[in-house]
């Protein structure tokens, strides 16, 4: 009998619960030579129902060590720890598994009932390393009340709750710089100044809003250039105001701003030739979505003076949500994944602008200036989106 025809009679003995003629019919193939990690697998199977752990382990390791990422393989080596009461070893190939599984394609029915579990078990494991570490952190004399944001942030990394963000800007790239999702707007001392004036520069926005029809959508084709995919082009459900553009006022509306204008000149702007500065209105209508996208430069951070905020809206960088509060502003960087909902039910109004980044100094502002004017002369003025 040939090693396939003992392999096929093997899987019927499994399937009937003959678990060691199963194995016996296993053996003789393999013994035949050339055995598979299919093969080896059935042999794993075999073995785990007679509850021989020594043998089962030997056979998984077989089947690893030809295709390193099997994921039947993977999951029975997570469950043989589970058995062993070992949930952070079992937690390792469990991972493991689930990530090939997310390549694999279609499983089966069997296969993704055993990945939820794998999945259960991964979410436990990380829940009692959690606990764990907040529990030695704490009697080291770390409780929460003494640790730093950092070190906050970084037991959430830990513990998988919280994802690794790092800039990644679509146009230009500058080296050094701290990832820093959202700055303290405390540390700018400008800040105060520009919040001071949030009743006069909403009500600017006001009198814009009332008359209507000056507002357009914030994702708009460039004329010359190629069509752009985006979900919300030519939609007015996110719509711009635009007092600053290029580097210059925008006739007819800059001049509608005064008040917001002068609040603008005590923050660090960029002037740049046909690029900055640039400020101005962002409405977000109720139900609308702006879908994670990352900005095109890492030397400038992105300012939000919240005017009008109902109930409902949110704003996420990187790995951190927050809300805005109207005259608090949001300063972060917005070459690092970053998106927002306005899940309320009424409209919600944003003053938006740029600064340079606080790390770049006056010597590294004028070179990135006649660099970026430079470009601008090539390739003319960038696409904002």
């Amino acid at each position: 009998m040939s090693g396939a025809d003992l392999a096929r009679e093997g899987i019927a003995a499994l399937q009937r619960g003959d678990a060691a003629a199963a194995r016996g019919l296993f053996v003789q193939a393999i013994d035949l030579g050339g055995a598979s990690a299919a093969l080896w697998l059935l042999q794993a199977q075999a073995c785990r129902a007679l509850g021989d752990a020594a043998a089962e382990e030997a056979a998984l390791d077989r089947v690893l060590a030809a295709e390193p990422r099997n994921i039947a393989a993977l999951l029975m080596k997570g469950d043989r720890h589970v058995r062993a009461d070992d949930l952070r070893a079992a937690a390792s190939f469990y991972r493991i598994a689930l990530g090939a599984a997310a390549n694999a394609g279609p499983l089966s029915s069997q296969m993704l009932n055993a990945l939820r579990q794998a999945e259960a078990a991964c979410v436990q494991a990380a829940a009692e390393f959690e606990h764990h570490m907040h529990a030695r952190m704490a009697a080291a004399g770390f409780g929460p009340e003494r640790r730093s944001k950092r070190v906050a942030e970084a037991l959430d990394i830990l513990a998988e709750k919280k994802q690794v963000y790092f800039q990644e800007p679509t146009s230009f790239f500058f080296p050094g710089l701290p990832q820093i999702q959202f700055y303290d707007r405390a540390d700018f001392a400008w800040a105060e100044a520009v919040e001071a004036a949030t009743g006069a520069i909403r009500d600017e926005l006001r009198a814009i809003l009332e008359q209507g029809g000056a507002f357009l959508p914030y994702i708009e084709s460039e004329p010359g250039r190629p069509q752009m995919l985006h979900k919300l082009l030519g939609d007015p459900n996110w719509s711009a105001f635009h007092i600053l553009r290029a580097g210059e006022p925008v006739a007819g509306n800059a001049e509608r701003c005064p008040r917001t204008l002068v609040a603008l000149g005590h923050a660090p702007i960029p002037e740049i030739r046909g690029r900055s500065p640039m400020a101005l209105f962002s409405l977000l209508k109720p139900g609308t979505h702006i879908a994670a996208h990352n900005g095109m430069l890492n030397t400038r951070l992105i300012c939000h003076l919240p005017l009008i905020v109902p109930p409902g809206c949110r704003f996420r960088v990187g790995n951190e949500m927050r809300e805005w509060e109207e005259g608090k502003l949001l300063i972060f960087d917005d070459s690092i994944d970053h998106e927002a909902w306005n899940d309320g039910d009424a409209t919600r109004v944003i003053l938006l602008f740029e600064i340079w980044r606080p790390e770049i100094g006056e010597a590294e502002r004028g070179a990135l200036t006649a660099m970026f004017e430079a470009i601008t002369d090539y390739t003319g003025p960038p696409e904002e989106h």
